[in-house]
């Protein structure tokens, strides 16, 4: 018979197996991210579906304006994680800080023009006007220069007239004819796609044509090493889950459906572009290759220079964390 001395015995029991840490809450996991975009939606799916439990973190978003205000939550302590890429991680690292790079996404941009447009080729760029959405270290757009100077002899910062915007805004440069082509980020280039916008050609047909290899993922999830070791191996838990909602978004149409709302799209044709997209860019679970990255990194500190990577022109050790234990 179970009396009042059997439950004081088990509550004793269950005091002790907590302080052992046999029981303990899930470990918070603070990602400073857009509300809404690519990342947002990953996010979503780790939450709704419970991934985060499932491997031992509780996933919550510090909503942000935009990169540098995430940088900034992330180097004050305010957020434990942001998406962003391994080339500011190497510059951090060769800088002092211990930031590491876990991959997130391989997709990339590209340079659109409106469907009606003359222009086929990097060549036929030569005096145009040209949106860039981002600022002159945009790495979709130094690869593009690099190859347009490589194999078309025109510098495109010099024999054209750049534009540098937010996404938005050229969107609607291209689409009215303030800008007679654009590099922009794959979603806003699928969106454009969408309605009718014609891709002359995108960052991985850059990177074959220089030589590198179009699988290295830029984006990634990215966090302190000392973070991650002080509370309970948070990112390899972060990058199990990471893993759990992509699979997930790579096969369930109806995941798709229940994130619909946060992708804010105008269109059947807006809402297929994102998703197939999105699909197309989730990266393998094979180590990234560091040679490939070293070779992607010489490019762009070749043409993106100091304002780019910073002073030191080498990849950062430990700029890529280890697969083993992460997935």
């Amino acid at each position: 018979m179970i009396n009042r001395r059997h439950f004081l015995v088990a509550g004793s029991a269950l005091s002790v197996f907590a302080a052992m840490g046999l029981a303990h809450a899930d470990e918070p996991v603070r990602i400073a991210t857009l509300a809404s975009g690519t990342v947002a939606w990953e996010i979503d799916t780790i939450i709704q579906n419970g991934f985060d439990k499932k491997h031992g973190i509780q996933l919550s978003v510090v909503p942000v304006a935009g990169k540098q205000s995430a940088d900034v939550l992330l180097a004050g302590g305010a957020a434990d994680v942001i998406v962003t890429d391994w080339i500011w991680v190497s510059r951090q690292r060769n800088a002092g800080a211990d930031y590491t790079f876990l991959p997130y996404s391989r997709q990339v941009g590209s340079i659109l023009v409106k469907a009606n447009s003359p222009i086929k080729t990097l060549s036929d760029l030569k005096n145009r006007k040209i949106g860039i959405a981002g600022g002159p270290t945009d790495k979709s757009w130094v690869l593009l220069r690099a190859w347009a100077m490589q194999h078309h002899t025109i510098d495109l910062a010099k024999d054209a007239e750049p534009v540098f915007a937010a996404p938005p805004l050229m969107n609607e440069l291209l689409e009215t004819g303030g800008v007679d082509a654009l590099v922009t980020f794959w979603h806003f280039a699928a969106l454009l796609k969408a309605n009718g916008a014609r891709e002359i050609a995108t960052i991985s047909d850059a990177a074959h044509a220089l030589g590198l290899d179009p699988e290295t993922p830029l984006l990634g999830y990215v966090f302190s090493e000392k973070w991650s070791r002080t509370h309970d191996n948070a990112a390899a838990k972060l990058a199990a889950a990471s893993q759990d909602a992509k699979a997930l978004l790579q096969q369930n149409d109806a995941e798709w459906q229940r994130l619909r709302p946060l992708m804010k799209v105008k269109n059947d044709a807006e809402f297929d572009a994102l998703k197939s997209g999105f699909r197309a860019g989730i990266p393998t679970l094979k180590t990234i290759d560091q040679a490939a990255a070293a070779r992607l990194f010489e490019v762009l500190a070749h043409y993106g220079g100091q304002d780019l990577i910073g002073e030191n022109p080498t990849l950062a050790s430990g700029t890529f964390a280890p697969k083993d234990g992460l997935f």
